[in-house]
């Protein structure tokens, strides 16, 4: 074993003459553990966070998107949807008709999204994951019927389980102005409600139509606004998004669900790095008490480090010692730490102790462990700790003479 290592050992474990000094080396330990656990403990958490609301959005959202480069809605049959269809890669192939319009039930009025689908939109397996109330149905013989946002049934208080309530649809009528009655302005709809559905903010306000009915709506035969593509499991999304993009040329962008959510994407990791930041500033100072206790452990070991130096030991080598104590003491701290909190992450996944509160759809804290959490936890402790250690081992050798002339 190196000398420097050993002897760093010996002082690590051994008790020191001065009991202060054990005192303040176990609180250097306790301040890198404590700091070690938190991080992997809040990364964890927010690595659930951000499982969980990437698993809302992808339940709704397709995995590839097909939008016009100009415009904002474009004639599907330039895309041959059915030979699209027949390809043996992919899933289901939406044509999405979308619009502001102005909802009303009763007294109440809303502006919200209405959203009109053909038949493959409901193919998704995990659109039942997103309802709260009734069932995701568009069509009920030939009647037709809508899936609206928990926003939408809260702003306008709906009871869906009224079978006889109708939600009306107003959107703007084409190519008519200043008419001297103000409804002649308006297309206006009546449809049923089957069921209630939650997401996120940014879905929460629509209101899911046939495409029919929605065409209808905003008097547009042919167009759709964009359309929705999802792909056979296990197949690379990747090669898929580059042959469709390839195959239908400049005028149309395909998008997959980062692309299609690039600012919640960046949110969470914003959020995320600012949090890890914070907290790794609160791990500096913890670290840098290492200083105060080396400084007392040279103090405590003027007599080792004079005999050290009668031997021959020259000062790298006492730089070293003290060097590695410091490493040790960082090194012990966060790997206990770093244990710690992989146990309080697991027992929260598994037992979900610590509650949210309040009525939010998911009870206790959502947790999802990572392995690069705990590399980026041990190089960012090490670092710290490296630069800490030196300033400590530069300090125990700059009155080293006078200490053998003392002794």
């Amino acid at each position: 074993m190196n000398t420097s290592v050993f002897i760093a050992r010996r002082y690590l474990f051994s008790k020191k003459s001065t009991n202060a000094i054990n005192i303040i080396s176990g609180i250097s330990m306790l301040g890198v553990l404590v700091g070690s656990a938190a991080l992997i403990i809040i990364l964890s958490v927010f690595n659930g966070f951000e499982t969980l609301i990437v698993s809302l959005y992808n339940n709704f959202t397709p995995e590839l998107k097909v939008l016009p480069v100009k415009g904002k809605t474009f004639d599907p049959a330039t895309l041959h949807l059915d030979t699209l269809r027949k390809l043996p890669d992919i899933f289901s192939v939406t044509e999405v008709l979308e619009e502001k319009v102005l909802l009303r039930y009763g007294k109440s009025q809303f502006i919200g999204t209405v959203k009109g689908v053909s038949n493959d939109f409901l193919k998704n397996p995990n659109l039942d994951s997103t309802l709260q109330i009734g069932s995701f149905t568009l069509k009920d013989g030939k009647e037709n019927l809508a899936v609206i946002g928990v926003s939408v049934q809260v702003s306008l208080s709906i009871n869906v389980r009224d079978q006889a309530a109708r939600l009306q649809i107003y959107s703007p009528r084409h190519n008519v102005v200043n008419s001297t009655n103000p409804l002649d302005e308006f297309v206006v709809r009546y449809i049923g409600m089957s069921g209630v559905f939650s997401v996120q903010q940014d879905f929460d306000d629509m209101v899911i139509t046939p495409l029919s009915f929605t065409r209808e709506l905003l008097d547009e035969p042919k167009k759709v606004s964009y359309v929705e593509i999802n792909i056979n499991p296990n197949v690379n999304q990747q090669r898929i998004q580059r042959e469709l993009q390839s195959r239908l040329g400049k005028n149309y962008v395909i998008k997959n669900r980062y692309q299609q959510n690039t600012s919640l994407y960046k949110l969470l990791n914003s959020e995320k790095w600012a949090i890890f930041l914070i907290l790794t500033f609160v791990l500096i100072i913890a670290i840098f008490n290492i200083i105060g206790s080396l400084t007392m452990l040279v103090i405590d070991k003027r007599k080792d480090i004079a005999i050290l130096t009668s031997l021959g030991a020259d000062k790298g080598l006492v730089q070293r010692v003290f060097f590695y104590e410091g490493m040790l003491i960082s090194l012990v701290g966060c790997v206990i730490g770093m244990v710690v909190g992989l146990i309080f992450a697991l027992l929260q996944q598994r037992f979900g102790f610590i509650s949210m509160g309040g009525t939010t759809m998911v009870q206790a804290y959502p947790v999802t462990i990572r392995p690069t959490d705990f590399l980026l936890v041990f190089v960012t402790v090490i670092s710290i700790s490296v630069i800490a250690s030196g300033i400590s081992a530069r300090l125990s050798v700059q009155k080293l003479d006078e200490i053998k002339q003392e002794l």
